[in-house]
């Protein structure tokens, strides 16, 4: 069982990210279209599970389901849609068992890429309400310490409600 735990922004997380990005770009190649720093890491000043997420958008997922190997090589757990159509999702501990990475894979037209970039647009723009999530993150984690599914069920509503309005907002940005 794993410790649901969340801590304050790290500005290295950004540097986490770019390093793997380019170790992805590197397998993926001529498939890849673009790869993006998502989740509450990418959002500065916010607590956050120290996990770092990269949403890649690809041309063809048939073609990443070729390549699983070469990203158990950098040291990932391939799990295939794992709850999300038309996703491929793999997770990336360190050598203590530590979750340390999330990758989440879709083709370039899912409204899924959509949905997380605005989700994360909106909070950088909004800090306060970013500021919310960030209190609210902190009181599920404490309220359980030991039970993930508790702590996404706590967020689901906040999520939902800033999924609509970064939908709205990013209407008006265009």
């Amino acid at each position: 069982m794993r410790k649901v735990e969340v801590v304050p922004h790290n500005p290295k997380w950004q540097n986490l990210f770019e390093i793997e990005q380019s170790a992805i770009a590197q397998i993926l190649h001529s498939n890849l279209v673009e790869i993006h720093h998502i989740g509450s890491t990418s959002i500065p000043n916010i607590y956050a599970k120290p996990i770092i997420d990269l949403l890649v958008a690809v041309k063809d997922l048939d073609r990443v389901d070729r390549q699983n190997s070469l990203m158990e090589n950098l040291g990932y757990q391939a799990m295939g849609e794992f709850g999300i159509s038309e996703r491929r999702y793999f997770r990336k501990d360190n050598s203590s068992g530590i979750r340390t990475h999330h990758v989440h894979i879709f083709e370039i037209h899912s409204p899924q890429i959509k949905r997380h970039l605005a989700f994360r647009d909106y909070l950088i723009a909004h800090p306060a309400e970013a500021k919310q999530y960030s209190d609210l993150k902190q009181k599920l984690a404490k309220a359980y310490p030991h039970n993930i599914e508790s702590y996404m069920d706590g967020k689901d509503a906040f999520i939902k409600d800033i999924d609509r309005k970064a939908i709205q907002y990013n209407k008006f940005q265009r």
